[in-house]
């Protein structure tokens, strides 16, 4: 019944910034941008591969809890060929770029890196 995931939605704190960064920095092609005047708010529809991401701006919301263990959505993972190139292209772009580690279970690489608001991103090697 479940065929993939459609998109995740991610609310940032400035939209501009993060804007910036998931179009500009990460090249991500928009799909949709629209302002909701009744909610003070941005949506902004990206397209990665087959899949969305949703990003949203919102007047004054929560921070993210710190705890990386806290219960909900830990990370988003990024699927891509070659992990050191594309830790190399971030960091170009002058994102900060976690040491590529090796996944004990796969032995597929990967590396983290993280959005404006700290939201943890993940490189995975297909």
């Amino acid at each position: 019944m479940l065929n993939h995931i459609h998109h995740a939605a991610i609310i940032c704190s400035n939209y501009e910034r993060s804007r910036h960064f998931y179009v500009e920095l990460l090249g991500l092609p928009v799909i949709h941008e629209s302002y909701r005047a009744e909610r003070d708010s941005y949506k902004l529809d990206l397209q990665i591969g087959e899949s969305q991401i949703e990003l949203f701006s919102f007047p004054d919301p929560p921070a993210r809890t710190n705890a990386p263990e806290a219960a909900g959505l830990r990370h988003l993972a990024f699927a891509v060929e070659d992990v050191d190139a594309a830790a190399h292209w971030l960091q170009n772009k002058g994102i900060e770029v976690e040491p590529v580690r090796i996944d004990p279970v796969t032995g597929r690489k990967y590396t983290f890196f993280k959005d404006p608001d700290g939201l943890p991103l993940e490189l995975y090697g297909q």
